[in-house]
């Protein structure tokens, strides 16, 4: 449903006119214990929320604008394994990477815990075969630079995982590609050696226009020093499209 259609949205349009005028700084005024009673803390978690331009009424109506909205609903056939993707008629399966509880999540009648383990137990495994150097490139070479060609959540979520965990980085060079522009590349590949760097294609469909564009002109650049034998030891892909991955020379393992 579209929430600009409901009437709960209506009125928290009538509530932006009645307080638009105020200031931050008078709310806190008027209500010294504002910060208490707008902000929220859980396992060492702040939200802060206090300073916004709401008060409690604003507050009310969210919860009616989520009501209407069948929010909880929602949150709870996401968790039930309902396909609540609308556009793809999907499961929508967050929740299930982050179930270290492990209790069963079902799809269709089919607990898909036991996949997801799978993986994450693979992802380990390949990430511990780099950090180790174990993981060596065409020449022998130990891998020190990692590039992720990317866009949308396959670029900024990873990225913005290594900037957060900067701290406890194994000692890799991180490099991202997303912009179809090919300075971009140019720039990045003008820092990388072709013997010691791996490079991510990260597209669910391995049909992404920019960066399936971005890893063909990578491999090509790559191929000017190798062979395509040479490809597994220096592309994988986080895919679900074995046939794409494996057409364009990467290992389907």
């Amino acid at each position: 449903m579209n929430p600009t259609e409901l009437k709960a949205w209506s009125k928290l349009e009538d509530h932006l006119l009645e307080i638009q005028a105020t200031s931050i700084k008078t709310l806190f005024q008027k209500n010294p214990n504002r910060f208490n009673e707008f902000s929220r803390e859980v396992d060492g978690i702040l939200l802060d929320f206090s300073k916004n331009r709401i008060n409690s009424r604003t507050l009310e109506l969210f919860n009616d604008l989520a009501k209407e909205a069948g929010l909880k609903k929602a949150i709870s056939e996401m968790f039930d394994g309902r396909p609540i993707n609308s556009t793809e008629k999907r499961s929508v399966l967050h929740i299930a990477l982050r179930n270290r509880s492990n209790r069963p999540i079902y799809v269709d009648g089919k607990d898909v815990m036991p996949d997801v383990n799978r993986v994450l137990t693979q992802m380990k495994a390949f990430c511990e075969k780099i950090h180790s150097g174990r993981w060596l490139g065409q020449t022998g070479q130990k891998i020190d630079t990692v590039v992720n060609i990317g866009i949308g959540g396959s670029d900024l979520g990873p990225y913005m995982v290594t900037e957060a965990l900067k701290p406890y980085s194994k000692g890799l060079k991180m490099h991202f590609v997303s912009n179809i522009d090919g300075t971009h590349i140019s720039e990045v590949l003008k820092q990388v050696n072709p013997e010691r760097t791996l490079f991510i294609v990260a597209s669910k469909t391995f049909t992404t226009q920019e960066t399936i564009t971005n890893s063909e002109t990578i491999k090509n650049w790559f191929l000017k020093s190798a062979t395509i034998f040479d490809i597994p030891k220096h592309f994988v892909a986080v895919s679900t499209n074995l046939e794409a991955v494996d057409n364009f020379g990467i290992d389907k393992k």
